[in-house]
């Protein structure tokens, strides 16, 4: 497993997380193990596991998801209904992944019911092209979305997170997406060769790099508590991912009514 988000549904008194999966395929050496979105207990005892679609399943062919690029983050969403789990990179048939200049691309977010642990929807979301080429060029790049979170009536915050090698920290993008009317794409096979007919919109609402501080790999977004003057508060968490070179942030927002 690759575990990435952990959200707590407060209704049942239960917990999800989700894991990226493996995919390694090299001569030699095949692995492929699923991404999964997973139901424990408070304590971690094993409940179930969500149901898989089908494009969702790695392959040993450039075909469905990516390696560490699939299930990232979770959000709850009508009263603990529905589970909304976002892919970080396309899926292969979907398109090329992120670049720089107008190389933007496509991911998928996934709609799922809770009490039959069935997906409902996939809807598509469009992700921006990354904000840096890589030094040296060709190096590791990426833009992708680490995290999502549930502000109600069919919006979501959308985190976006962009990375070249040689340059430090993150470009993190917090985006408002809208998701009514969006058309469910999970009878599309192909988003580059069909694309969506009604997308996720979306709106863009802070980029970090306005903040004029040292931002690392932001991955985790979530309601924090509520501030002395009734306003909510909008916490943000980064990975260091085991480096001496990067950071464990915290970043406490207010939001203003």
């Amino acid at each position: 497993p690759d575990p990435e988000a952990l959200r707590y549904n407060a209704k049942e008194n239960k917990m999800v997380w989700s894991s990226e999966g493996e995919r390694i395929v090299k001569e030699g050496a095949i692995v492929l193990e699923d991404p999964a979105v997973t139901i424990i207990q408070p304590d971690g005892t094993y409940i179930d596991t969500l149901l898989l679609p089908a494009n969702m399943h790695m392959q040993p062919t450039e075909s469905g998801p990516r390696q560490n690029g699939v299930f990232e983050g979770m959000a709850f969403a009508e009263g603990y209904k529905n589970l909304y789990v976002n892919v970080e990179e396309p899926l292969y048939q979907d398109g090329p992944r992120a670049a720089t200049g107008d190389s933007a691309a496509w991911i998928r977010i996934l709609k799922y019911d809770v009490a039959s642990r069935k997906p409902l929807a996939q809807y598509a979301y469009h992700i921006e092209p990354v904000v840096y080429p890589s030094i040296p060029a060709g190096a590791f790049k990426i833009n992708g979305v680490p995290d999502i979170l549930n502000m109600g009536n069919n919006r979501f915050l959308i985190i976006e997170r962009s990375f070249s090698t040689g340059h430090p920290g993150c470009v993190i993008r917090v985006f408002l997406a809208d998701f009514n009317g969006a058309s469910d794409v999970s009878n599309i096979a192909s988003l580059k060769e069909t694309p969506a007919a009604r997308p996720v919109t979306k709106k863009l609402l802070l980029n970090m790099d306005s903040l004029g501080r040292y931002i690392d790999n932001i991955e985790g977004v979530t309601f924090g508590p509520t501030l002395d003057n009734g306003h909510q508060s909008l916490l943000f968490v980064a990975d260091d991912n085991f480096s001496k070179d990067e950071k464990t942030q915290f970043l406490l927002f207010e939001i203003i009514p």
